[in-house]
Formats: structure tokens, sequence, C-alpha cells
């Protein structure tokens, strides 16, 4: 099994030997390379997402196929590609590797080649690099039964006018310093604020406290609009679960009854320590599994 955290999964020797698209040709993994002179790689200069599959169908699809060109929108990135022809590519390569389910799909967009490592988009030749890479991917359950450990970061989530925190974009370095912050305290995910001091988001998945029988999560200014988080809010307002997008500090969160996050990859997943504050005796909380039953019967009515 991989390290635990809230990406912990089942090791599957299957993929060694995948395939993967790389603009234009499916190729296998030894040889799936991009040039040195991508905006990708020089810059982080694109956009991705990623997407389950289950029973031939990818969940959800239309949400983060909208929220993938909707962020390329907004950097200006021109896809090349129309929403159907992109879907298309996805089953393509799926098809190639004959995969049907439990597989996890990482889809990138970057704005692709330059004449020169120059951040300027006028030093861009030809169109977007495509990458998309199918991985066999179940989630380790021991996370889901034990729980996780979060703990607060220095690193904040910015402003809108310096970095768009909405926006699910290859340059991660936000992230990836609050990551390592909770990686040098021994827990499994940052905890991050906003520039106000009101809790945000963790570092790779979105966050939601339970206090009497409320569920509440950030106001979504400063967050990933996380497709998971959405329906998990629809599930609250569909089964008469009172949830509040609002404003809430740490000390709200130390003084919860439960601690959960969610992510496209692992669902609804149980927070049992903030700050070495243990969380409902370490235990995962009701709401917590109500809302875990509720987001995998869906998937279960709608992808079989």
């Amino acid at each position: 099994m991989s390290k635990k955290g809230t990406h912990s999964y089942i090791e599957d020797p299957r993929n060694k030997s995948i395939f993967i698209y790389v603009d234009g040709k499916i190729v296998s993994r030894q040889e799936a390379k991009v040039s040195v002179f991508d905006s990708g790689f020089l810059l982080g200069d694109g956009v991705w997402e990623g997407i389950r599959l289950q029973n031939g169908h990818l969940c959800f699809q239309a949400e983060h196929v909208n929220r993938l060109f909707k962020g390329a929108e907004a950097l200006k990135i021109n896809i090349g590609k129309s929403k159907d022809e992109m879907v298309s590519l996805i089953h393509e390569t799926l098809s190639a590797n004959g995969m049907e389910s439990d597989v996890h799909i990482r889809l990138i967009i970057s704005r692709g080649l330059k004449r020169t490592p120059y951040q300027h988009p006028n030093a861009n030749v030809g169109g977007p690099t495509i990458v998309i890479i199918p991985e066999y991917k179940k989630a380790d359950l021991t996370m889901i039964k034990n729980g996780i450990r979060l703990c607060t970061v220095d690193t904040i989530r910015g402003p809108q006018n310096v970095q768009d925190p909405c926006l699910n974009t290859l340059s991660k370095l936000n992230c990836i310093a609050a990551c390592l912050e909770a990686d040098a305290k021994g827990y499994d995910e940052g905890l991050m604020l906003d520039m106000n001091g009101h809790v945000s988001t963790c570092n790779s998945t979105n966050f939601f406290i339970v206090k009497k029988g409320e569920v509440w999560t950030s106001t979504g200014e400063f967050c990933l609009p996380g497709v998971t988080r959405g329906n998990i809010i629809k599930l609250c307002l569909e089964n008469n679960i009172p949830i509040f997008e609002k404003n809430f500090t740490i000390e709200d969160v130390h003084s919860a009854d439960e601690v959960f996050v969610t992510g496209t990859f692992a669902g609804v997943i149980p927070a049992i320590e903030v700050d070495s504050n243990i969380i409902n005796s370490g235990q995962r909380g009701d709401v917590t599994t109500q809302l875990y039953n509720l987001y995998k019967q869906k998937i279960q009515d709608l992808y079989g």
C-alpha cells in the first residue's frame, strides 16, 4: 500500500504497463514524455482534473470537464478541442488499456511548447499539450476506517488577485508548501487558513466540521470548488442535514464534534485529530458516517 494519507491506495502491478495519451499519441508508460520546453514543466502553466472511472462511467464527468474548461478559459489557454472530443480522448485511452472500473484518471492541459524558457505566452509555439494518465487505483479503506490526522499550517490560501485559489492549476506550490509543513510535523494533511484567518481547506482535500448536528464548510471563496464537496453539500440539503458555507476559526475546529475531508479519490474521509486535539474520541462520527454512506450510495445509484 502507498503511504498513509488522503490519497492512500492499494498498489496495483498493472500500472507498470499502462498506456498514456500524450499529444495525439497513445504510448507506453516508459515512452510517455513531454519536452523540457513545455509550459507545464517550465512554469506549472496549465490546468488538470482527477476523474474516477466506475463500471465504465466517468464519475461526475460533466462537473469535472466543465471545471477543466473553465480553468483553461481563465488562464486564456485554448484547449483546441470540444468537451465531447476531450471525453472521447479519455475513453480512447481507457480502451487502449482495457480499463473498465476502479481507475483514477489524471487529465492535464498545459499551454504547450515554448521556443525559449520565458514566462510570457508570446514565447509559445503551437497548441496546448494534452496528457491523459489512467491508473488502476483503489482507495485504502483503512484510511476511511481509522481516519487521518490534520494540523494547521502557516501557508495560507491567498486572494484571487495573487493566484486564484479556486482554479485547479498545475501551479501547486502553495499546496505543496502546506503539504511539506504537515509532513514535517508528522501529520497527514495541512489545514490551511485564508488571508482573513478563517479556515479554508486542506492542501489536497476540502474541509468540513460538524457542530451540534450542523455541517460547516468554508464560504468557498478561497478553496477549490471540489466536485465531491459540491455533492456533499447537495446530499446534506436533500437529507435535511443542516449545512452552512460560512467563515469559522481554528478554535471552532478544535471544539468540533466531528471533522471530515472530501476528495474525488476517496470520497468522505474522517479526521480524528487536529493539532493534537482528538476529535470524537478518535472515532468516525455519526454524521460523517451518514454522509459517507449517502455518497457511496449515490455513486452506486449513478454508476452501478
